[in-house]
């Protein structure tokens, strides 16, 4: 498979594995994505998901140019009807926590799938870029929106306009990634941080990130009143209720997402 995904304890562990071409995808990996997103959004026994990339050398480096063809269909067909639209990141959007654990080269649609999780942490070889305005180009799955969004402006106009990549140091310098790790801690540190993510109450945690997402979008008094909302849906939830009677009895809570 060229993408493959573990669940166990509420964590979904997704490995795109293509090694031999970098991870790079392809059209059979993109609909195998496709339906990941899907399953994000629809399976109740996943609360979490870190993504990485198989072997050591890279987490993804966007999309297979070698054996990707043009398509056939007229692109009004493909993003206006039913046809495969091409990017990666179609149909994606989940309000569980995602983790991206860069091992090696993100450049391209690999970096924009990263910029697309919600927590970024890399291995000390990670090489990341958006290169395409090297092939006259421009980043096509949100790399241009989202990297102004992550990092200083100053800091995305460089790596975009002029292609060029950055090492691990630099993206922690920048904001890019939350931490830097040698490359034997990087998966043991990606779970750690999602293992501590689903301890908490699953509705607060999905609350939380749809809040941060659509907020960014708003004016702060209007985003501040949609908190208030959001803190009276779950003001009366069981799993509420739950976290206030083992704090009490000095316990660790036992959340049912209700």
């Amino acid at each position: 498979m060229s993408v493959d995904v573990e669940v166990r304890d509420r964590i979904a562990t997704v490995v795109l594995n293509r090694p031999e071409v970098m991870n790079s995808y392809d059209r059979q990996m993109r609909e195998a994505v496709y339906a990941l997103w899907e399953r994000l959004c629809t399976d109740d026994e996943i609360h979490a998901a870190i993504i990485t990339g198989a072997g050591g050398k890279a987490f993804c480096t966007g999309s297979d140019l070698k054996n990707s063809m043009p398509p056939q269909e007229s692109y009004a067909q493909l993003l206006l009807g039913n046809g495969d639209p091409g990017g990666i990141l179609h149909g994606f959007g989940t309000d569980k926590p995602i983790i991206c654990a860069i091992n090696g080269y993100a450049l391209g649609g690999g970096l924009e799938l990263a910029l697309a999780c919600d927590i970024r942490i890399a291995s000390e070889n990670a090489v990341m870029g958006l290169t395409e305005a090297r092939v006259a180009s421009v980043p096509g799955s949100g790399g241009v929106q989202r990297l102004p969004r992550t990092v200083p402006r100053s800091d995305a106009m460089l790596m975009l306009l002029t292609g060029d990549k950055i090492d691990a140091a630099e993206a922690l310098r920048m904001g890019l990634v939350s931490k830097v790790v040698p490359q034997a801690e990087l998966m043991p540190t990606a779970r750690a941080i999602a293992e501590r993510i689903v301890a908490n109450g699953p509705l607060a945690v999905r609350a939380i990130k749809r809040l941060v997402v659509r907020g960014q979008d708003m004016p702060l008094d209007h985003a501040l009143e949609v908190d208030k909302y959001m803190l009276g849906l779950l003001r009366d939830t069981e799993d509420r209720l739950e976290g206030r009677r083992a704090f009490k009895e000095k316990r660790k809570p036992v959340y049912r997402g209700r």
